[in-house]
């Protein structure tokens, strides 16, 4: 019987185990999706005790929290930082099988060197120590990145940005690479007039300029489009229920433009053909600017109304969303192939169910200009555990090229996620171990090893514009 989380943790056979720890572990970790401030890296900040850096915005724990029980005021409300680990703590126990439980325990030995089990008893001892050590400026922000080998983070940005904390960073000649990445959700949002207009408003002040048309906006999106590039963005990310890919006419988007203008709300049918244009138009712009793009798809948000008008977004209350996806995604792609604008892309799915559809999409779009041109990312949000990385691992292995993947991002708010990386490069190194050992894959550690190296650090080096 194997030790709990012992140095060959997820790794079932020799074979496994030395494909992690010679190939795997020593690489750099380039985070190329995460929802990290900037601000806390610009700043250096040194957090004041575990929970603040831990379970503050942390939707993940607070999900498992009610579900054991606990009451909101020790997830988003207003019980003391204490109080709010301790019921973390009591909780901890209930999540044995859910991901939380190895996350946690990775993250309490990878950064503090604590490896006991968490848990009411011991949970008095852990704060402490751990906070102790969060107020030293061996364990500030930038400390905490070098403790893991990071070599680049990009952050999620709204186009609006002044991005003046990633300059900061850069200024300050920090050695790994901070840099923004284009999330430009809320220009296309136009289901909530009231709000629309508003961010208008705030993209107008941030040209100095005037918005009066949708080919305004554009440009105006174009003018922060460049001011990212200028600031070493080359990366895009969209958040999707779906792809939309309706016919439209310039007509059709200047009619709903002025509509939505006017403070009146769109139909469902004037909601897609705008949304439609936008994504295309958008799509462009990252293909002039030859960046990367990607697409988050399939999240069902805010489900819980009474919370949502309660905390806000992003809080613990999204699931996993079915609508259709693979006709719009095809015809949206195949329109950017078609008129030779289609970037380097990255798809990502939320519903397991599409794990086929995807995969064999990517396949459709390949040109041959770039190894992996078309990309279906890692295994996203709920399917960020080791039963969902198996099965997007062995999916893409069985439709697609494994050897091209461009491997895991943490996709978090916590400065304590990056363990996630080993999870995944766990993972991956036994399912190989296991087929290398069943005399599926040959036995040839060289080459198997350094396709192993490719898929946790090279392929991603290799594709993202990041140091051109």
């Amino acid at each position: 019987m194997k030790d709990f989380m012992d140095k060959d943790f997820l790794l079932s056979n020799d074979t496994a185990a030395k494909l992690y720890h010679t190939y795997a572990q020593p690489q750099p970790i380039i985070d190329y999706h995460c929802h990290l401030d900037p601000r806390d890296i610009a700043a250096d900040t040194c957090f004041e005790n575990l929970t603040r850096i831990w379970l503050n915005g942390d939707h993940y724990k607070w999900r498992a929290m009610r579900t054991n029980g606990i009451h909101e005021r020790y997830c988003s409300g207003d019980a003391s930082d204490k109080d709010k680990f301790m019921k973390w703590a009591e909780t901890v126990p209930a999540t044995v099988k859910n991901p939380l439980f190895h996350w946690t325990h990775l993250e309490l030995s990878r950064y503090f060197g604590i490896n006991k089990i968490l848990n009411p008893q011991t949970a008095g001892a852990i704060y402490e120590e751990a906070s102790e050590k969060l107020r030293t400026q061996e364990f500030s922000v930038r400390n905490l990145l070098r403790k893991m080998n990071v070599e680049l983070v990009c952050t999620t940005d709204d186009p609006i940005d002044n991005l003046e904390f990633h300059k900061k960073i850069h200024d300050d000649g920090f050695e790994i690479k901070v840099v923004p990445a284009w999330r430009p959700d809320k220009a296309m949002s136009i289901e909530n007039p009231a709000a629309y207009n508003i961010y208008l408003s705030k993209l107008e002040a941030s040209l100095n300029s005037s918005i009066h048309n949708f080919y305004d906006m554009m440009e105006a999106l174009k003018s922060r489009h460049q001011f990212f590039h200028d600031n070493g963005c080359r990366l895009s990310d969209h958040g999707l229920d779906t792809f939309y890919a309706e016919e439209y006419t310039e007509a059709d988007i200047r009619f709903i433009f002025h509509k939505v203008r006017e403070g009146k709300t769109p139909d469902a049918e004037q909601i897609a053909k705008f949304k439609s244009a936008m994504l295309y138009h958008l799509a462009v712009m990252d293909q002039e600017a030859g960046w990367v793009q990607q697409f988050h798809v399939g999240p069902m948000r805010n489900n819980n109304t009474g919370m949502f008008n309660s905390i806000g977004p992003d809080t613990g209350f999204d699931s996993i969303g079915d609508k259709p996806v693979a006709q719009s995604m095809s015809w949206f792609l195949d329109k950017l192939a078609f008129n030779n604008k289609l970037a380097k892309t990255i798809l990502y799915n939320l519903n397991p169910a599409d794990n086929e559809v995807y995969a064999t999409m990517i396949g459709n779009f390949q040109d041959g200009t770039t190894p992996g041109k078309i990309q279906w990312g890692a295994a996203w949000w709920f399917l960020d555990q080791k039963p969902g990385m198996e099965r997007h691992l062995e999916t893409l292995s069985s439709l697609g090229l494994l050897s091209r993947f461009v491997g895991m991002l943490t996709d978090s708010r916590s400065f304590l996620s990056f363990p996630r990386h080993e999870y995944f490069r766990r993972t991956l190194c036994n399912m190989i171990g296991k087929d290398i050992e069943n005399g599926e894959i040959p036995n040839d550690m060289d080459w198997i090893g350094n396709m192993v190296a490719d898929i946790c650090y090279r392929n991603a080096r290799n594709y993202f514009n990041f140091w051109n």
